[in-house]
């Protein structure tokens, strides 16, 4: 059905699940500091933070990757020879597609978490406070657990989105499922087979990490509702 092209596809499969889970965590990552800086009581970091949400939820995703993987290498081989290195810098597309995916869906996230913590009582952040414990380790060791559940649904969504936004880095040439998908249909004009192929392997990666990330919500509610009533 694929006429040999099954393997090539399945291993483009497995570029885009590593490119995935590897931009999610840079975009968890910049999503707790983004939405750390939106809550922040010192004004220049929450103008910061809301400046980096505002403004990347509202550019075109593929713009945003356009932007950074070629406006990005052109500004490092601009500075690489006031740094001593002469030769042209070729940015891996993987590693432009991990940095560029993680810091439009930490965007994203900023939100989510935002409201997550928003969520929270009060009461808890006092709490912590007046045990003595730091600032860093209330987020840490009281905020972040709690902040978690409430924020799984939004998380759900942002990393459904962000599986399927990954086949927009193949544009910069990186050898994903959409990537060989598109090879493979040019090579044997059949695109409607390998298009639905990975249409196919998407709709698979989603369904798995839906099912995944609702058990994980169930987890986190464990004794919830009975507290809450």
């Amino acid at each position: 059905m694929l006429q040999g092209y099954g393997s090539t596809i399945l291993d483009g499969a497995w570029l885009t699940l590593l490119l995935a889970l590897t931009s999610m965590a840079v975009a968890i990552f910049l999503g707790l500091l983004g939405a750390a800086f939106r809550l922040s009581p010192i004004r220049w970091l929450a103008l910061l933070g809301e400046t980096y949400a505002t403004v990347i939820r509202g550019i075109p995703d593929l713009v945003l990757i356009l932007l950074i993987f070629y406006g990005g290498q052109d500004m490092v081989n601009r500075l690489a020879p006031m740094l001593g290195y002469d030769d042209y810098i070729d940015i891996n597309p993987f590693v432009a597609g991990v940095f560029t995916m993680g810091f439009i869906f930490g965007a994203y996230l900023s939100e989510t978490f935002r409201g997550a913590f928003m969520a929270i009582p009060k009461g808890q952040a006092e709490a912590g406070a007046a045990y003595g414990m730091s600032g860093m380790q209330v987020f840490f060791r009281i905020l972040v657990p709690q902040m978690i559940r409430f924020a799984i649904p939004g998380f759900t969504n942002n990393w459904l989105v962000l599986t399927k936004a990954t086949a927009l880095i193949s544009v910069v040439g990186l050898q994903d499922m959409m990537f060989k998908a598109k090879s493979a249909a040019d090579a044997t004009r059949e695109p409607f087979t390998f298009y639905l192929a990975v249409a196919g392997l998407y709709l698979v990666l989603t369904s798995v990490s839906l099912l995944a990330l609702r058990f994980l919500e169930k987890r986190y509610s464990v004794g919830t509702k009975a507290a809450d009533l």
